[in-house]
């Protein structure tokens, strides 16, 4: 009977074994004692479920030790292997040899497959096979072949598993008789079979390449010389180094067959309840991030063949891997660093369905959490750990692909240490075909959910994990999937808090840190982003780009074939916040809206996105990006733009900048892929032309844009808004085009609306002097709501233009097109043309130079003496030393590609920037407005109309026009000898100048005819038809050919009305106007003076034009109303202050004939003393109505009077200290 299982036993030998032979089969009693015996490699393959580009070249097996049960238990008791040794070698197949396989001969005993379940089968299914050690060798050729040195080689990975025990069970996993366990598969379409895999301990060698040992450049390394490359950073890998030790676990097999034994399903899931490595060395961590890059490689090559592959037939067409581990602990220990690296829950699994030509694999990978700390820091830092915010939704998406992607094999659901309850914190799902499917079949998708993270930046950690990524974690084009295939990637990040810590006084010189008090109230940036995605298809649909109406993309278009020459990326995020942190903020806790307490918002965006798409110029697949010679589009757009700034908070973000830019040169030093070296010589010759694309154009929208100026403060970090600026429907487009010998630049800028606000002045001095207001806050005139009065000074009243087709759109603010036409041979420069074509419409501008003036000193440019500010000057001396200056100078870029160029018909591949031969401009200013507002026109606006912003045109002299237009064009090229050929390039680019005004008029401080009230307080002229039109046009001269400059000449001119034009004026309002103008050019002169002082050019103009120039005013219009030309009462003094119409105030007789300056002392002393007699009734008469009965509407009007009155002692103080 014993026979009887022997030869059953030799019939399974044959198959797993190599050159087996009934002569080594001796069967002692109920032992058979083998030794030195060779596995075959593709049963062995096929039934650990192996990828296909490993091959099992080596397995080996030392004493071998059969025992068998009495015949009569044969059915119910399993047969017994017991094995001292077992020797593995895995490895990776070459690129050549990827599709050849093994040429290992199968036993004849595997064409039996698939003929029935018969008694062999069945003892074999129910053996038990212990194994005292298992030696595993894994290589992987991940990136060894791309060159690089051996310094870049793929370690090798030894792998020893001691004790060893795989038998079989039921379906729960329990061990009964082998009759039961089969009892299962009875009544079922399926056989199935159930298996236990446990190990006592596991341990993970990394072991170094023999290739490294040959490498004459290490073996200094070996002798004793330092082991660090020129980057600082340690790679050479001698002796090996243990990764893992004492790591138990257990497998779980299912292996599900067809009623005739054909297999179908094979599925592995390992469980590792704890995985600790407590000490890794730098090297060994390079050399272990190299080793997974290798195996991350081997896993996802999509260059096998499996139809060449000659595996066994015992390979099942379904086959499912998983890996659970519930805790990872990894310490990464150097004498400079210490890194830590905690993960929970990670899953990783792998299933593959094949039909023996084509094979999909699935891949999930799962982490529940992961904290990473960098304990060599005092204090000890987290780097990346989950959000404290709570997760409050439960994303449980799966692709679509990854959706009954593989039947069932274990027929009863997951193990209940597989049911995760929590979400997990990064899921990935990754679809791949292998081999690579031509276009329009995608070879890969791949998708990635990753719930909110936490990432604290620090510079040293940051460099160093950097420079373990490049070195492990960057994989060369072409490794995993072939150029030619179709690919796409979804990335989804639910929020990302970004901290970014900065020590500004370490920045600076030591001496200078008293500069920085409340610049170094500041700690550190915060970057807030929520709903973070990038996406990578070909089938992706941009919407900002609208590549349907551009016909250069019509191979984007919808329903066209993709392939490997298409690219389309986008990403954005639906909100973005950068936040300024305070050094007790740094830390805190996250509020409900994401930010700590003491964070300030400097920037916030929100739904910003960008989209990209680039087509290859010959349809060949896009390996380099951008693609030379290609189409490359390129979007850009926000909804919503804010910014709040000061000066203290600009200067940090500059330095934050500035140590920005510097970490990451650190970073781009240290990330080098050593592994990809281009060759200079390679490039040499190749013009400029050849390595850009075509066809570019890049898009900018933003539809609102908010831009704060903020006033600097030391008790308050967020200030009070100085400016502001608003803008709508921003939109921005650059592109060119490549024409045979020229490239076309063409740019369109439209903006719908455009509005700056500034704050009100005219408090200032009342507070500087001790006598602030109830409505005088910090120098600014504040609002009930407690933020400064903001006053309009630039506005755009958008006008409708009505088509043909009904519709009315809205005339923009700015409307510029232009086309710039450069040729790249000299020998075409009669083609360089310029064509421009700007319209800026609906421009209201109020205030004046004085509150220009006011405003330069309130922003704190201006200091007291006139010239530039002591804070402007050092942060103007930051700036020059700082990060923008590098964007100021010049690239060498041009001057490399000259060197290399080399001339091919003339054309050197170098644009000709000189001046275009024919120009084309048209600038248009349509329906402009300019209101003039001196001191006296603010003071009644402050003391009459309630800070009302309301028809302040009537209440100042104010100019408009409806149209401007300027023209400037090319003039006719002649002809020379009569014989029709040009006569080479102009001299003059420009020829003919037209400039004509329509609608001109000026209108004084009173109420006008036919005005309609809009919003910003001016009233916009309905009637189009008033004011002058004029129109000059001026040609250039063909005399003096040969001057450099040319000689313009008027060549026509005209003067019209449309309508009467009646001017009415008093010399009274004369009068004011001239003072007005002489105030304005005054101030325009000390802001030009600053302007010099602020560029140093006080020395070569010289101190006396300054001066001249801050008296501009004073010299002209004083001669205009002298008192020798005037007559009696209409002398400057009598006008130089006089009130508006609405004020009752009238100058004195006796100051007529006085000096100005003795005129002007005695009219503020009596303002000065009718102000103090008005506050002295006005307080009595308040102090009488507070008795009585009166009502308290009565009450609130003398405080409002009272307030008014203080408003009029500060402006009288003012200018008293003029004076």
């Amino acid at each position: 009977m014993e026979a009887i299982l022997a030869r059953a036993l030799e019939y399974t030998l044959k198959y797993w074994l190599k050159s087996f032979s009934r002569d080594q089969f001796k069967l002692q009693g109920r032992t058979v004692q083998l030794s030195n015996l060779e596995i075959n490699g593709d049963a062995l393959h096929a039934s650990m479920g192996l990828p296909p580009a490993l091959n099992v070249t080596k397995a080996k097996v030392g004493k071998f030790e059969i025992i068998l049960p009495y015949f009569s238990n044969a059915q119910v008791e399993p047969i017994v292997i017991q094995i001292d040794k077992l020797d593995l070698v895995l490895e990776e197949n070459s690129e050549l040899d990827a599709s050849s396989g093994p040429n290992s001969t199968h036993s004849s005993s595997s064409s039996s497959k698939g003929s029935g379940y018969g008694f062999a089968d069945k003892l074999a299914d129910g053996m038990t096979i212990q194994v005292t050690t298992v030696n595993l060798l894994l290589e992987t050729r991940g990136g060894a072949q791309c060159g690089g040195g051996a310094t870049w080689a793929s370690p090798l990975a030894s792998i020893t598993i001691r004790n060893l025990l795989l038998y079989t069970t039921n379906e729960n996993w329990q061990v009964v008789n082998l009759k039961e366990a089969r009892d299962f598969s009875n009544n079922k379409k399926f056989i199935y079979v159930f298996k236990k895999l446990e190990w006592e301990s596991l341990s993970i060698d990394l072991l170094p390449h023999p290739d490294m040992f040959a490498d004459a450049s290490l073996a200094c390394a070996q002798e004793g010389a330092p082991q660090r490359d020129d980057d600082g950073a340690k790679r050479v890998f001698f002796g090996g180094e243990r990764f893992l030790e004492g790591i138990s676990g257990e497998a779980y097999i299912t292996m599900q067959r067809t009623e005739l034994n054909s297999p179908l399903g094979l599925e592995v899931q390992l469980h590792i309840p704890e995985t600790i490595c407590p000490a890794l060395s730098e090297p060994g961590l390079r050399a272990f991030l190299r080793f997974m890059t290798g195996l991350y490689v081997c896993l996802n090559r999509g260059d096998v063949d499996l139809q060449a592959q000659q595996r066994s037939k015992e390979a099942a067409g379904r086959s499912l891997v998983s890996i659970v581990v519930d805790h990872i602990f990894l310490c990464i220990k150097d004498s400079e660093f210490q890194l830590e690296l905690l993960m929970q829950s990670l899953l990783f699994s792998r299933a593959t369905v094949s039909d023996g030509s084509i094979a999909n694999n699935l891949t999930k990978v799962m982490l529940g959490g992961m904290f990473l700390r960098d304990t060599f820091s005092r204090p000890p830092c987290i780097l990346v750990q989950p959000s404290m915010q709570a997760i409050t939704e439960n994303d449980g998406r799966i692709p679509d692909f990854a959706k009954n992607f593989c039947p069932p094999i274990y027929p009863l659901g997951d193990h209940q240490w597989q049911k995760n309850a929590g979400t997990p914190l990064i899921r990935l799902h990754s679809l791949q075909l292998k081999p690579s499917p031509v276009p329009p079949s995608f070879a890969s998708q791949t998708v990635i959910i990753c719930q909110p993270l936490m990432i604290h930046l620090q510079e040293e950690s940051c460099l160093r994990i950097t420079s373990f990524l490049a070195d492990g974690i960057a994989v060369n084009p072409g490794d995993i999937l072939p150029d030619f295939s179709v690919n796409s990637v979804a990335f989804v990040l639910k929020e990302l808090d970004v901290i970014i810590p900065l020590d500004v006084s370490q920045l600076h010189n030591p001496a200078d840190n008293g500069n920085w008090t409340v610049h170094n109230a500041f700690a550190g940036a915060r970057l807030h982003i929520e709903n973070l995605f990038f996406s990578e298809s070909p089938k992706l649909k941009l919407r900002l780009l609208n590549l349907e109406k551009d016909a250069a993309c019509f191979c984007l278009w919808d329903g066209q074939p993709i392939d490997a020459s298409q690219k389309k990326w986008t990403t954005g995020a639906s909100h973005l916040t950068l936040s300024l942190e305070t050094s007790s903020s740094l830390n805190g806790m996250l509020n409900s809206n994401g930010m700590t307490s003491g964070t300030w918002r400097c920037v916030e965006l929100q739904d910003a996105s960008v989209e990209v798409a680039m087509i290859s110029a010959d349809g060949n697949p896009l390996t380099n990006v951008p693609p030379p010679g290609g189409i490359v589009r390129v979007g850009v757009a926000c909804q919503q733009y804010f910014s709040n700034t000061s000066v203290e908070q600009l200067f940090f973000v500059l330095d934050l900048y500035a140590y920005l830019g510097r970490v990451s040169e650190k970073i781009a030093s240290v990330g080098k892929d050593r592994r990809q070296k281009i060759n200079r010589n390679e490039s040499s010759g190749v013009r400029l032309m050849d390595k850009v694309p075509c066809d570019t154009a890049v898009s900018l929208a933003v539809k609102e844009l908010r831009l704060r100026f903020l006033e600097s403060s030391a008790s308050d970090i967020e200030g009070m808004p100085l400016v502001q600026f608003i803008g709508e429907d921003l939109y921005i487009k650059v592109a060119h085009r490549t024409l045979g010998g020229a490239i076309a630049i063409s740019s369109s800028i439209y903006w719908q609306s455009v509005e700056v606000d500034c704050v009100e002045t005219e408090g200032s001095l009342a507070y500087e002097n001790g006598t602030q207001t109830s409505f005088v806050e910090n120098g600014c005139l504040v609002a009930a709501n407690g933020y400064p009065q903001l006053r309009a000074v630039f506005w755009v009243h958008n006008g409708h233009k009505y088509q043909a087709n009904g519709i009315t759109r809205t005339i923009p603010f700015l409307d510029i097109s232009m086309v710039h036409v450069i040729p790249l041979s000299e020998l075409d420069r009669e083609c360089h043309s310029l064509s421009v074509s700007a319209c800026i419409s609906g421009v209201r501008l109020g205030g004046g130079m004085n509150y220009a003036e006011a405003l330069l000193h309130r922003f704190g440019v201006l200091g007291p003496d006139g010239g530039p500010s002591e804070g402007l000057s050092k942060g103007l001396e930051n700036l020059s030393t700082g990060p923008l200056s590098k964007l100021f100078k010049g690239s060498p870029l041009i001057d490399n590609l000259k060197e290399d160029a080399s001339p091919v018909d003339g054309k050197d591949g170098v644009l000709l920037l000189g001046i275009p031969d024919d120009v084309d401009v048209c600038i248009e200013f349509k329906d402009w407005l300019f209101a003039l507002e001196g001191v006296q026109e603010m003071a009644d606006r402050w003391w009459f109309y309630n800070h009302e912003d309301e028809g302040r045109e009537e209440r100042c002299w104010h100019t408009s026009f409806q149209s401007l237009l300027v023209k400037a064009k090319s003039g006719p090229k002649n002809e020379q000898n009569g014989k029709g050929k040009p006569n080479g390039k102009r001299k003059y680019p420009v020829e003919l100048v037209t400039v004509g005004v329509e609608g001109l008029q000026t209108v004084k401080p009173q109420g006008q005819k036919g005005v309609s009230m809009p919003a910003n307080g001016i009233k916009e002229v309905v009637e189009t038809s008033e004011g002058i039109n004029i129109e000059v046009s001026i040609v250039a001269s063909e005399e003096n050919i040969d001057d450099e400059m040319a000689n313009w000449a008027v060549e026509n001119l005209k003067f019209s009305v449309k309508q009467p034009i009646e001017a009415v004026v008093t010399k009274d309002e004369l009068q004011h106007l001239a003072l007005l103008c002489k105030s304005e050019v005054d101030a325009m002169g000390r802001i030009a003076a600053g302007v010099l002082k602020l560029l140093k050019l006080e020395g070569s103009i010289g101190q006396a034009a300054i001066d001249q120039l801050s008296n501009l005013g004073s010299e002209g219009f004083d001669k205009i109303f002298t008192p020798d030309k005037l007559s009696k009462g209409t002398s400057p003094a009598s006008t130089s202050f006089s009130p508006s119409p609405h004020a009752s105030f009238s100058p004195s007789p006796r100051v007529i004939n006085e000096s100005p300056r003795t005129t002007v002392e005695s009219t503020v002393a009596s303002l000065e003393e009718a102000v103090l007699d008005s506050q002295a009734k006005l307080a009595a008469l308040f102090t009488d109505l507070s008795t009585s009965e009166s009502s308290a509407q009565h009450l609130a009007d003398i405080k409002q009077l009272g307030r008014k009155l203080a408003s009029m002692q500060s402006l009288v103080m003012q200018l008293r200290n003029k004076i």
